[in-house]
């Protein structure tokens, strides 16, 4: 049964604000936590924003339950994932924006001040979107050691630089967010919609408590608390994981708790709703790789770049249908498997975490020829994944096939958010819905765009599946609705607060 607070979509901002709705319920289903000891007070903390200092990881025997004798290494993402999306209340001029800039920026450390790192402390990750820099930053007015006096938008972002080259133009590594051959959103709901929001903010942490502490210190209208620089759009909330210590999963237990049809579907020790592990530590990539410096050739702000130490961010909502994905669609266990990984792999009954062979373009390719189908995983690792081996511009060497992107993305039960301030607009429903909020972290929007792209069977040079990118053998796309979708570059932690504000006049 679900408290009165849960089903409030807060008839008020501040209401909502507030309350965490059902997610209340993980931090009592997750139980006492056993963390290892890091000494963190005094330590600087790392230029990349979106880093967690620590990862936790575990040791996974298969069915997603940490063991001495696991041989698969996974990543343990902090439990409660919040996204705050807005609009900015400050006025387009430089002493405005300035204030802003040390206003946010004093709340911002106060609360690293209070709080370690995540996960068992809280993450706070600044990102800001394309209107942002187009209505705010029109002209760099002062000169500095990154750019001349009167650089315009976008001419002091960073620019893709391969991009750039295929196409004989500028490209620049934030782009506008777009829509892909397999997008579509629910019966009724209308077109993705391509979000325009100024800022976006991820917490990241083991505890709700800390997580609304630092939510109420940046959104809150209080004394020292930074929330009239903002007009919220959206909140968003979620979770992930929860089961590697062999108990039930968020996922089961939380779906099962808002009466989600499928919810007796979800594997006992699944992390996520559709059953799979989805933090593979071999299939994220270890920081800095996905800074824009990272590596060589990528973009242009090796070796003195602004936003040196930073990443680009979509983030997209969509709903994932549990009934079609556990029984109508893909009704097998091993069907399931091939939807998600690869046609004509098997694993053991039961398996959560699966750590099949790496797959490249022919191979999905082929298995599109001869079964009519490819797997989810499997069709992005050709474009997510380093060719060959590659020496980054700090002078690590990393392997073939390491991965260029980091995961962020969290389960969630919002319809399709918490709160929204256009209720009509964005389709809420305080009936509750499995869906996903999925953000990665990626030195370039291009990156994303050809990663997704693959999910839908289309690769670089114009080589693509045959068949509907929305049919049962592309993957997991026929259970999953895109509703919402914007792109946001993170700066590093140095330049978080209203970028490029200093250099107004």
């Amino acid at each position: 049964m679900l408290s009165r607070r849960s089903v409030l979509r807060g008839g008020t901002f501040a209401a909502a604000l507030a309350s965490a709705g059902i997610y209340e319920l993980v931090d009592a289903l997750v139980g006492p936590l056993e963390r290892p000891l890091i000494a963190t007070a005094g330590q600087p903390l790392l230029p990349e924003q979106y880093a967690i200092p620590h990862p936790r990881h575990i040791m996974d025997n298969g069915f997603g339950v940490a063991s001495g004798k696991g041989k698969i290494p996974v990543l343990i993402p902090p439990f409660h994932n919040h996204i705050v999306t807005a609009k900015l209340n400050v006025p387009a001029n430089a002493k405005a924006l300035q204030e802003a800039q040390r206003q946010l920026e004093s709340a911002l450390q106060h609360l690293e001040k209070q709080f370690p790192p995540p996960p068992s402390g809280v993450g706070v990750v600044v990102a800001w979107g394309l209107p942002y820099f187009q209505h705010y930053i029109p002209r760099l007015e002062k000169s500095s050691s990154y750019f001349h006096a009167g650089t315009p938008y976008p001419a002091y972002l960073p620019v893709d630089l391969i991009t750039s080259k295929e196409r004989g133009h500028t490209v620049y590594a934030l782009q506008e967010a777009r829509t892909f051959p397999s997008d579509e959103p629910p019966p009724g709901f209308g077109a993705v919609r391509l979000e325009q929001n100024d800022v976006a903010v991820l917490l990241r942490g083991d505890s709700l408590d800390n997580i609304m502490a630092a939510t109420n210190a940046i959104f809150g209208t209080g004394n020292n608390q930074a929330g009239g620089l903002f007009k919220v759009t959206s909140i968003r909330r979620g979770f992930t994981g929860g089961a590697h210590t062999g108990g039930q999963g968020l996922a089961s237990k939380l779906a099962l708790a808002a009466g989600i049809p499928g919810a007796d579907l979800i594997p006992k020790h699944s992390p996520v709703f559709l059953g799979f592990t989805t933090t593979l530590r071999d299939a994220e990539s270890s920081v800095p790789v996905s800074n824009f410096e990272a590596l060589p050739g990528w973009t242009d702000q090796w070796p003195n770049g602004y936003f040196k130490h930073g990443t680009i961010m979509p983030l997209s909502h969509l709903f994932q249908d549990l009934v079609a994905w556990y029984s109508k669609a893909f009704p097998t266990f091993d069907a399931r498997i091939h939807a998600m990984f690869r046609p004509g792999v098997s694993f053991a009954p039961g398996t959560v975490t699966a750590d099949p062979p790496e797959q490249k373009e022919a191979d999905v390719l082929s298995d599109a020829q001869k079964y009519h189908a490819y797997g989810h995983n499997g069709s992005m690792q050709p474009v997510n994944r380093l060719q060959a081996q590659t020496t980054s511009n700090y002078g690590h060497v990393y392997p073939v096939n390491t991965a260029i992107t980091n995961r962020g993305d969290f389960a969630t039960l919002d319809n399709p958010f918490h709160y929204t301030s256009d209720p009509a607009g964005d389709h809420y429903s305080s009936q509750k819905a499995a869906g996903l909020h999925f953000l990665l972290f990626a030195p370039t929007t291009e990156i994303f765009n050809r990663v997704r792209l693959a999910m839908d069977g289309e690769f670089p040079g114009g080589k693509r599946a045959s068949f509907s990118p929305r049919s049962s053998g592309a993957g997991l796309n026929s259970v999953v609705h895109t509703t919402h979708r914007q792109n946001f570059l993170i700066p590093p932690r140095s330049h978080r607060s209203f970028p490029l504000a200093e250099f107004l006049a």
